[in-house]
């Protein structure tokens, strides 16, 4: 177990982002906050510390559990984190990818201007 990790070392330790690079550029950005402070990528993480990331649409939360400075597995993530994140943040990612109230079949060709029309009075254009 380390004795003090970096945010960015540890967000990318605990697979909230893909690369280490990703995390302090999004610590940079302001989309870190700890206390509801926004945190430089050097700003040291403490056991128990509730850090929020937001990641358009959703604001995630998490709960430091134990320190760490390696990248894990993700079956071994739970054992470092706590994930606090509200069931009403999720249901925003639901509504953001669910969207279409109209499909079209693959392979069904490129729509005539009927078919324009339609998709436009479903779709409130």
């Amino acid at each position: 177990m380390e004795e003090s990790i970096r945010i960015d070392k540890w967000l990318w330790s605990v697979r909230v982002y893909a690369t280490r690079s990703l995390a302090t550029e999004e610590c940079k950005k302001g989309r870190v906050t700890i206390g509801g402070v926004t945190v430089k990528p050097s700003r040291v993480v403490k056991v128990g510390e509730t850090i929020l990331v937001r990641k358009n649409p959703v604001t995630y939360s998490y709960r430091v559990v134990e320190l760490l400075g390696k990248r894990v597995g993700a079956k071994l993530v739970p054992t470092y984190m706590t994930d606090l994140t509200s069931e009403e943040e999720l249901k925003k990612l639901d509504e953001s990818n669910g969207g279409s109230l109209f499909t079209r079949d693959r392979g069904a060709g490129r729509p005539t201007k009927k078919d324009r029309r339609d998709i436009g009075k479903v779709t409130d254009w």
